[in-house]
Formats: C-alpha cells, sequence, structure tokens
C-alpha cells in the first residue's frame, strides 16, 4: 500500500469515527424514539465503515 493511500485509510477512519460519534451524541438528545433509532442505526453504519476501513490494516 503507498503512502497516499494509507493517508486516505486514515482520514476515512477519522471521518467514519467522527459521524459515529456524532451519531451517537445526537441519538441521546432524541426523544422521538422512530427518529432516535434511524440515527442509531446510522452511528452503527458509520461503525461497520470504520471496521472495513481498520480490516484493510491487518
Amino acid at each position: 500500500m503507498t503512502a497516499k493511500e494509507l493517508l486516505y485509510i486514515e482520514d476515512a477512519l477519522g471521518h467514519a469515527k467522527y459521524f459515529q460519534t456524532k451519531c451517537l451524541e445526537s441519538a441521546n438528545q432524541i426523544t422521538d424514539p422512530e427518529l432516535k433509532n434511524c440515527v442509531e442505526q446510522m452511528a452503527q453504519k458509520h461503525q461497520m465503515i470504520f471496521q472495513n476501513f481498520y480490516s484493510l490494516l491487518s
């Protein structure tokens, strides 16, 4: 893997983790159950994206 590719993966990891964190923070403030569930699912999706990118480094 090239240095540029590693930098891209590092950025992608950071973005996925950031979006997951923000989704979880938002979900904790939402009172509507349906909307809260939707945002929690987005957080899970970003966690999966993070794991997929991280697995590229293994």
